[in-house]
């Protein structure tokens, strides 16, 4: 379907411009919200009469979002989540729980502005960026930790998965066996000399 956007789409174009689309993506979410209209000959009639009004509300909507983006840009929120000691999570932080986080911290920004190219699945700091509007985006950091001493490490710099699996290493070398020299790898220790030694622990 061919359409004329009213604002910009990332990878779309710019207003005014004429481009062609799915027909389930302009008929599902640009022609309902108001991003475009079809282009027919009405449409462009209509859109050339309005174009000024279009540029200057986007042009204001534009400025109050990069005085709005000035605030959110850079900003940290730590979420705390369960995590198996590879640092996977037990699930996954989404666009719902960067919205929440940031509106917590008294920032008004919904989920349709994040824009998170897949789930973060893992423990770790995260950049996510949000669109204040077509024109302005800005980024912020999400720090995925299992409590607020690990998010502090990883604030810090620290490499908080590469600490737990050090761990996990030492802790299991204590349960390795020592080795016969005499042995080949993979060999075991002949059964006569086990038997005799077993005798000898009895007598």
């Amino acid at each position: 379907m061919q359409i004329i956007l009213l604002e910009r789409i990332e990878k779309l174009g710019t207003i005014g411009d004429v481009v062609t689309v799915k027909d389930g993506y302009a008929r599902n979410f640009l022609l309902p919200n108001k991003k475009a209209l079809r282009a027919n000959e009405s449409n462009r009639k209509v859109f050339e009469a309005n174009r000024e009004r279009l540029e200057t509300e986007n042009a204001q909507r534009r400025d109050e979002a990069a005085q709005a983006g000035a605030n959110v840009d850079g900003t940290e929120f730590v979420l705390i989540r369960a995590s198996s000691n590879s640092g996977q999570l037990y699930g996954s932080v989404n666009v719902r729980d960067v919205a929440d986080a940031l509106k917590a911290l008294g920032h008004n920004v919904n989920k349709s502005q994040i824009i998170l190219e897949r789930p973060i699945k893992t423990i770790g700091l995260f950049d996510v960026r949000v669109a204040m509007h077509p024109e302005v985006h800005v980024t912020v950091k999400a720090n995925v930790a299992r409590s607020d001493d690990e998010a502090e490490l990883q604030r810090q710099g620290v490499d908080v998965i590469g600490q737990i699996a050090e761990e996990d290493r030492s802790e299991t070398e204590g349960f390795t066996e020592a080795l016969d020299p005499n042995l080949e790898p993979g060999e075991l220790p002949p059964a006569e000399d086990a038997e005799a030694g077993d005798e000898a622990a009895e007598g």
